[in-house]
């Protein structure tokens, strides 16, 4: 390709003939070379079998085995804990511009790679070919960006002001300096870029990193370990492990030499992470993102067709099964009708097919616990509330072996009802008619959880919603997504209240200090 086509969550469509060509091409290469490969951990710096294996089937086709995986146990977790820990001096030690190298070079090999990684995603995760290829380019678009960061801010050693200043002796500095060992424990539903980058951040500022990935994509997990054991660290700097949350996982919790967390997932999950961190002798650094349930607000002035386009792109892409994704409308009831109508016929036309094929924007769920899940909250709308459209689970002919459902529309239920107030991860939308703007508000905020949120309307009614509501990443009159599409170094991504435990995002200004504790340094002499 002359010049490679960039694709990002804000991108509507790709009729890149030369790009989908090539994807096309990657498809048939991995299926070839790739697929039913035995994939290992990785314990400083060696590769580690287990008796007991993890095989990976395809969400698309069920009957595609995509790889075997070790299935670790507790043992595993505490041998990556010791290597990282024997290492964590030597990586401390090493020139900060050194590490910044290293981390940019692995981003120029995803962007190399992105066709492969994308179509391995696919197969692995059932998301279309734009989600998946806009999930590589935020991957590496990550890495960038921190490696950026640690360099503009000069390491994060900043020389601070003199009580005297005529005095030469005295000189006070600010010093950023890794905690140690830092575990990453990342998702299913976005397996490089919730992975890498963590791993990336923890890395570049001086930890040293056990990674575990999530059971549902090993071969995700094994492709971001690659990456970084191929990277030239020495051994016992980045360490992978795989196996369930019950043995390995919990192990990464409480062995005592970890001295921080990142941690992508659920809510309850979360805070079982969060109350860890300070159950020991002294608390701990824990980064935890908690998902969302996310809001959009429609004015009676808004333009409802850009309105309709941004809900159900942040409703329905991934199949729902985004932290960010759009799960509950509030529309000023002068306009509701007209919005439920268009939003209805928006929904129908979706294309729900196999995400390998370059029409589908629906792929598949990604496992079979959210195929059953969706199954369950459709019986629950069906018999608490109404379905608009959707609801059915898809099984004739080329739907026949994966876990394909409609995207759903629902309205009628209660606002203390759980498919209004939990979080969901399946392509279900409820939408509510309300009196006002003051009232959607009141809606929108009356929940534990506030990652993000999206509105429609008039100039100053956006000054009012960005005033009022209650969550960390908020997008207004955004056709490319109400609720979705954060890029690195163009929104930080972020959530308050229940969504998240920094106060800070990812990829943007504030992300690498978090994983660094800041030291005051008075030199005399």
């Amino acid at each position: 390709m002359a010049q490679k086509l960039k694709v990002t969550y804000a991108t509507l469509s790709v009729d890149n003939e030369e790009l989908q060509a090539a994807l096309d091409e990657a498809f048939e290469r991995v299926k070839r070379d790739w697929l039913g490969k035995e994939l290992p951990m990785f314990i400083n710096g060696e590769k580690v079998y287990t008796d007991e294996k993890l095989k990976a089937y395809s969400p698309i086709n069920t009957d595609l085995h995509l790889c075997t995986a070790q299935n670790g146990s507790a043992k595993h977790s505490h041998a990556a804990i010791a290597a990282a820990k024997a290492a964590k001096t030597l990586w401390r030690n090493t020139p900060w511009r050194e590490r910044v190298a290293i981390i940019r070079d692995l981003a120029e090999k995803i962007s190399a790679n992105s066709l492969d990684l994308s179509a391995m995603m696919v197969l692995e995760v059932g998301k279309s070919r734009l989600e998946a290829l806009g999930e590589v380019e935020e991957t590496a678009d990550l890495l960038r960006y921190y490696a950026d960061s640690m360099e503009k801010n000069n390491g994060y050693v900043n020389k601070m002001g003199k009580l005297n200043p005529d005095d030469p002796k005295e000189n006070n500095y600010s010093v950023l300096k890794p905690y140690g060992v830092w575990v990453v424990i990342s998702p299913f539903n976005f397996p490089m870029a919730l992975s890498a980058a963590p791993i990336a951040a923890a890395l570049v500022t001086g930890n040293t990193v056990v990674f575990k990935g999530a059971l549902e994509t090993p071969y995700s997990d094994w492709k971001v370990t690659e990456l970084f054991g191929e990277a030239g660290l020495p051994p016992g700097v980045f360490n992978s492990v795989l196996g369930p949350d019950e043995t390995v996982g919990q192990a990464l919790l409480d062995d005592p030499d970890v001295d921080g967390w990142t941690f992508t997932g659920s809510y309850p999950v979360g805070m079982k992470v969060l109350r860890n961190a300070v159950s020991g002798p002294y608390p701990k650094p824990a980064i935890v993102e908690m998902g969302g349930k996310n809001p959009a607000i429609v004015s009676k002035n808004a333009d409802l067709d850009e309105a309709v386009k941004g809900v159900v792109r942040a409703a329905f892409g991934l199949d729902g099964q985004k932290c960010s994704a759009c799960s509950r409308v509030y529309i000023e009831e002068a306009v509701y009708d007209q919005f439920k109508e268009r939003l209805v016929e928006a929904t129908r036309a979706l294309k729900v097919g196999d995400p390998t094929k370059r029409d589908a924007f629906m792929g598949t769920l990604a496992h079979r616990e959210n195929y059953e899940k969706y199954k369950k909250f459709v019986k629950k709308a069906q018999s608490d509330g109404v379905v608009l459209t959707g609801g059915r689970v898809l099984t004739e002919g080329d739907y026949a072996k994966g876990y394909y459902v409609e995207p759903t529309i629902v309205e009628g239920l209660p606002e203390d009802h759980e498919m209004v107030k939990d979080e969901l991860f399946v392509p279900i939308l409820h939408i509510t008619k309300v009196k006002n703007l003051e009232e959607a508000m009141e809606r929108a905020n009356d929940n534990v959880l506030g990652l993000t949120a999206g509105f429609f309307g008039n100039d100053q009614e956006v000054q009012w919603f960005l005033e009022n509501i209650e969550a960390g990443t908020v997008y207004t009159n955004r056709a490319a997504g109400a609720t979705t599409g954060a890029w690195p170094g163009v929104q930080c991504f972020g959530g308050w209240k229940g969504s998240g435990s920094s106060g800070k995002g990812i990829g943007a200004l504030y992300t690498l200090p978090l994983y660094m504790h800041e030291q005051s340094q008075t030199m005399i002499g």
